[in-house]
């Protein structure tokens, strides 16, 4: 599918809005006579006590000559200071000069005042939302590569709801299942709060990068008997051994509450989940007549492990 208008105005609409909220269409940066790109470079010259000029081009991906006038002008003004690399007189290295280090300070601390204000009238909820965006978009546009890390925790709040939407979306458009599963997911995780018992049941949560990334859930079947439940892994976060882990914790967990057995239930078209499942110990023991279920025909099966 290709990218449409609406998708294009989307960006462009939010271009404009955000330049104008951190003040990069106004006359300088942050109440100051420099632009965004000077301001750039010198938080960039700050870095390091010298920099050679064709590093600072290519970490700012700036034009030469552009470059070239606006270092002159930062020299004019007692800014920076420039000279020829020892050994190499076609090598210029720059650095910034004491007044140019005070500019520095000043372009900072402004900068700090004016994002804590800008926090500072969101409430916890939003402040959240708005920095988690701001991370989403960083990862997907950013050059930098995604980590691998990952952490199992416990549940916390909002976490439930949030295992409810994960669930009914990625259901939705991995299976074209309807509403009639996330309802089930809900009503697992209403029993689950209800009827929860903190030495036999537990949950939880895979988070990479402080973002969730998967969950899973270990309840009471019988008394001898434990369920692994709502086991999923974000699609961007799979092939990290997410699924594994949190499979490994839930029989971990089983095994140490003294139950002699795990099972959980699936379908036969969660196959990426199959082979978490064998590489665990579990063996497909019982399959399931088809039938219509969640919009689909499902094929139902019955997974165990010996604990």
């Amino acid at each position: 599918m290709g990218v449409t208008a609406e998708e294009i105005d989307t960006v462009r609409s939010f271009n404009r809005f955000y330049t104008g909220m951190i003040g990069v269409l106004g006359e300088g940066l942050v109440r100051t006579p420099y632009s965004l790109t000077e301001a750039r470079v010198i938080f960039e010259l700050a870095q390091r006590s010298a920099t050679e000029v064709l590093d600072l081009r290519r970490a700012l991906d700036l034009d030469a000559g552009y470059l070239s006038r606006m270092l002159a002008r930062f020299e004019a003004d007692g800014l920076v200071e420039r000279e020829r690399a020892p050994g190499d007189a076609r090598r210029r290295i720059v650095r910034l000069t004491p007044r140019g280090r005070e500019v520095f300070a000043m372009l900072d601390e402004r900068s700090v005042a004016e994002i804590r204000e800008l926090l500072g009238g969101l409430s916890d909820a939003d402040r959240a939302r708005l920095l988690a965006a701001m991370r989403s978009v960083h990862d997907i546009l950013g050059d930098r590569p995604r980590g691998d890390g990952f952490v199992l925790r416990e549940l916390r709040p909002g976490d439930l709801g949030w295992i409810v939407e994960r669930n009914g979306v990625l259901y939705d458009v991995e299976c074209g299942w309807d509403r009639g599963y996330e309802a089930l997911v809900a009503s697992i995780v209403s029993d689950y709060v209800r009827h929860h018992d903190p030495k036999r049941e537990n949950a939880w949560i895979a988070e990479s990068g402080g973002e969730r990334a998967g969950g899973v859930f270990c309840v009471r079947k019988t008394d001898d008997v434990a369920q692994l439940r709502l086991l999923h892994v974000e699609p961007e976060a799979r092939g990290m051994g997410i699924g594994a882990a949190l499979v490994g914790e839930c029989v971990r967990f089983a095994a140490g509450a003294g139950y002699s057995e795990i099972m959980l239930w699936t379908t036969a078209l969660q196959r990426p989940a199959h082979r978490i499942y064998a590489a665990a110990g579990f063996v497909l023991e019982e399959e399931e007549p088809p039938v219509e279920r969640f919009g689909d025909v499902i094929h139902g099966q019955v997974w165990r492990k010996r604990l």
